[in-house]
């Protein structure tokens, strides 16, 4: 047995983001939808979904779709608000044909706009990752596009195969899948090199290996070659493996786990352990909470910590900072990503869970640091 076959078989996957490229979904002359082939993908995430994985699907297409409802050129250049209202035409059209072709299934699908800012902002992204949390637990399918309507840059070509790795790094998912016009990276461009092959697995992105990508085919995708290896950059260092597969044929995911031609891309870690040591090593804590032997003991043990739990909290920090847990005594215990500001968990330090909504106003999070976002010392 290979040493790779255990981590390259899809069915040992928990949690899974699938970005769909833009030219397998919409007909780019004519604007239009394949149902077809999204009726097949909607078949493959019903089956997994149905062996007990999660699944999250980033999609592209929303310009395309859009462009031709609003009577755009088919070869004209658009510029950032004629892109933007594209968007937004497309945007609508592509969440109810997923909506459509995964009620086949009694799936449910829950459209959530983000952009590469909200992955980065860590208020939002702790927001963001709370929500794809809590959709994810009901049995639902998160269809996830680029907010490109309240785009403040231009929308640059590639952001959704790097929007689905921060996507599959903010929810700790273990594998990403990019479907694309491309079945792989290959050692030189297939297009002029009859003696190109596939790499079937890339256990470093090393400068051969961006080489590589220099010279593949990237054909009529918006992303290219250059844009996955980011992707699969971001991925990997988050812990989670990375899968390039072409989507021309239907069900790509079967074919995947047939034994099409793909190219791996392999993490070093666990999701679990690289999202530790990005809270432990690569975040400056904002503020420290003091916290009692009781909380200190929970942590220990595994459990969340809870705002009676906390004797003292310092610092000028914001939902979704990181901050040091610290023992009477001033041992540091931990460090996590607080879901208050400061002045709320000042308001609700010594208090219950229960008491939330009263103390504040609003009903929060039970959790002043969930374990999720909580590494010990």
């Amino acid at each position: 047995m290979s040493p790779h076959r255990q981590t390259t078989d899809l069915s040992q996957a928990k949690r899974i983001v699938i970005k769909i490229g833009s030219a397998l979904l919409v007909d780019q002359a004519q604007g239009t939808i394949h149902r077809k082939w999204l009726a097949a993908l909607a078949s493959d995430v019903a089956r997994m979904i149905k062996r007990g994985q999660q699944v999250v699907l980033v999609s592209s297409g929303a310009i395309a779709v859009g462009r031709r409802h609003l009577g755009f050129e088919d070869n004209r250049q658009l510029r950032l608000d004629e892109k933007q209202a594209a968007a937004a035409t497309g945007m609508l059209r592509l969440a109810h044909a997923y909506q459509e072709e995964l009620a086949h299934f009694d799936l449910t699908v829950a459209q959530v706009l983000l952009s590469l800012d909200d992955s980065e902002n860590r208020k939002r992204y702790l927001n963001a990752r709370n929500t794809l949390e809590t959709l994810l637990r009901l049995g639902a399918v998160p269809l996830i596009n680029e907010n490109d309507t309240v785009a403040t840059a231009e929308i640059r070509l590639g952001d959704n195969d790097r929007l689905g790795a921060r996507v599959a790094a903010m929810i700790s998912a273990d594998t990403l899948i990019l479907l694309s016009d491309v079945d792989g990276l290959y050692t030189a461009d297939p297009a002029t090199d009859p003696n190109a092959t596939v790499v079937a697995i890339v256990d470093d992105i090393t400068p051969e290996i961006e080489a590589m990508a220099g010279h593949a085919k990237a054909g009529d995708g918006t992303g290219g070659m250059v844009t996955k290896l980011l992707a699969a950059r971001i991925a990997t260092d988050a812990g989670c493996r990375m899968v390039i597969a072409s989507g021309r044929e239907e069900n790509p995911v079967r074919r995947i786990e047939e034994g099409a031609t793909t190219t791996w891309f392999m993490p070093r870690a666990t999701p679990r352990t690289a999202r530790q040591h990005w809270i432990a090593g690569s975040l400056k804590p904002a503020g420290t909470l003091t916290v009692d032997d009781g909380a200190g003991k929970a942590l220990k043990s595994g459990k969340s910590l809870l705002p009676a739990g906390v004797t003292a909290a310092t610092g000028a920090f914001e939902k979704g900072d990181a901050v040091i847990i610290q023992s009477a005594a001033g041992k540091e215990l931990g460090r996590g990503l607080i879901a208050y500001s400061a002045a709320d968990a000042q308001a609700l330090m010594g208090h219950k869970s229960s008491e939330i909504e009263q103390l504040l106003g609003y009903r929060g999070p039970d959790e002043l640091i969930h374990r999720d976002n909580l590494v010990l010392s």
